[in-house]
């Protein structure tokens, strides 16, 4: 574990605008990237995570103007994700002012992306996102863990934690762990799955997926997360960057 806790707020964008909803339905207006993502930074926000939550090609310009705004006015390290499907994608992204790239669906469909993005920019350039639920139907994995796509909406039949691990030997440098069950709930983050992922890998764990309360934050790191991320929480008013950090400190954790 890092030895100081990142505190990372979550922009969904969607056509230039800050969204949110429960697990990636009703999305409602959360405000203008740019301003929030200034607004975090001036709070002691350790980092910042855009992800372009529809992704399609039209958007793809609209994020890249987001980012370049955004890192003009901002010195805290921003990792941008929706949509990247090659290495030049990254090349995109990073050249208008990200510091990391999440990629998701697009390592799925092809693993081996991860190890091309490693080899041109480094490991510590990709933030593999999954979207992990607690399996259910038809779907029978080792850890009880599957990863989704669609916003939780398609089953892969992927064991999370078999992911986890062979994302990180091809070359991923974190792990952003979204619970699909959990997202936007405001009811706690699955420290059953944290704790899982946390005991498969060696890299970073980013918990993401049902924060409400500041008293939701520290047991996400006991469970093994690195760094805490969230959304819906900090877009409305409903808690700080300084309240959950006063939380982790309270709690015995160092902050930054």
């Amino acid at each position: 574990m890092s030895l100081a806790v990142r505190v990372i707020p979550c922009l969904d964008v969607d056509a230039g605008r800050v969204v949110k909803g429960v697990h990636f339905e009703n999305l409602r207006d959360a405000g203008d990237p740019v301003e929030l993502a200034s607004e975090y930074y001036r709070q002691g926000a350790d980092e910042l995570t855009f992800l372009d939550v529809t992704a399609s090609s039209g958007h793809r310009q609209t994020m890249v103007d987001v980012v370049g705004r955004t890192a003009q006015q901002l010195f805290i390290p921003l990792t941008v994700g929706g949509g990247v499907r090659s290495a030049d994608d990254v090349d995109s992204l990073l050249r208008c002012g990200a510091d990391k790239v999440g990629i998701n669906t697009a390592a799925i469909n092809d693993p081996n992306l991860i190890g091309r993005i490693a080899s041109r920019f480094g490991n510590q350039v990709i933030v593999l996102s999954v979207d992990a639920r607690r399996e259910r139907g038809d779907s029978h994995t080792a850890s009880g863990f599957e990863v989704t796509t669609m916003g939780g909406k398609t089953s892969t039949g992927i064991d999370a934690l078999w992911w986890v691990r062979r994302a990180e030997e091809l070359g991923a440098g974190e792990i952003l762990l979204n619970s699909m069950d959990a997202d936007g709930t405001e009811n706690g983050f699955d420290l059953e799955m944290i704790s899982a992922v946390r005991s498969a890998v060696t890299i970073p764990v980013i918990a993401s997926g049902g924060a409400g309360r500041v008293e939701d934050f520290p047991p996400a790191v006991a469970a093994g997360a690195d760094a805490v991320l969230a959304a819906s929480v900090f877009h409305y008013g409903k808690l700080t960057i300084a309240d959950v950090k006063a939380a982790l400190r309270s709690a015995g954790y160092t902050v930054r």
